[in-house]
């Protein structure tokens, strides 16, 4: 017998199918809130993945929380959110959540989904940065400050140092429609977008800038115009 099963995560509401308790839509919202229900099991704090791991695999999986937890809390101080982290050894594992061909993916703010290409703590808190902005900002930023800003707290080798030494001052992608079509086409746009940040966050001083600026959109100010 079908059951409906109106969930509201986020300020979102989605609507499950459900056979015998298990979801058939929305899988990866249901695995969010339901690991097990996906033949997931803990291996840490807020942390699950697939069963019978080796202990290599493990301890793998517990370092790449902490790093990665550090490396939100290094850059704002503290953590406000505590994002369910859902990490995947295997395509079998990423494909039955849900996922898709991205490294990792955040879900509706609550938690972080890792494909077995993005078992790594850059990956794991570039997501988790993410929820942290979103878990603290109660209006909009552009989604181009958003991916720039993920960028820097995880510290990505891939789009930081030596990709800053060229100021890029055209436009990026606002909305996260355009930003994937942008991403789709040259992935160096999240390096122009997170130099844009880092030139910002070096001119008015570095976390604080952020700090206030969620203060300000929180009190229903615009974004402003960074370049």
């Amino acid at each position: 017998m079908n059951n409906r099963l109106r969930w509201t995560l986020g300020g979102i509401v989605v609507v499950l199918l459900t056979v015998g308790g298990l979801a058939l839509a929305y899988p990866s919202v249901a695995a969010a809130v339901c690991p097990g229900c996906y033949g997931l099991t803990r291996v840490g704090e807020h942390f699950y993945s697939e069963r019978d791991l080796t202990a290599a695999q493990n301890d793998q999986l517990v370092g790449l929380a902490v790093d990665a937890r550090r490396r939100v809390e290094v850059f704002y101080g503290d953590r406000k959110s505590e994002p369910r982290l859902i990490a995947c050894f295997t395509d079998d594992c990423y494909n039955r959540i849900g996922g898709g061909g991205e490294k990792g993916v955040a879900v509706l703010n609550r938690a972080v989904m890792l494909s077995p290409r993005g078992l790594d703590p850059v990956i794991a808190s570039h997501e988790m940065a993410h929820v942290e902005l979103h878990w603290r900002l109660d209006g909009e930023v552009p989604q181009w400050f958003d991916e720039g800003l993920a960028v820097v707290v995880s510290d990505d080798p891939r789009y930081l140092g030596e990709h800053c030494r060229v100021p890029f001052d055209g436009p990026l992608p606002e909305t996260l429609s355009a930003w994937l079509d942008a991403a789709g086409a040259d992935q160096q746009v999240y390096s122009k977008a997170a130099c844009r940040v880092q030139r910002w966050l070096d001119a008015n001083g570095g976390r604080d800038a952020v700090l206030t600026l969620i203060e300000q959109i929180n009190d229903g100010a615009a974004f402003p115009a960074i370049r």
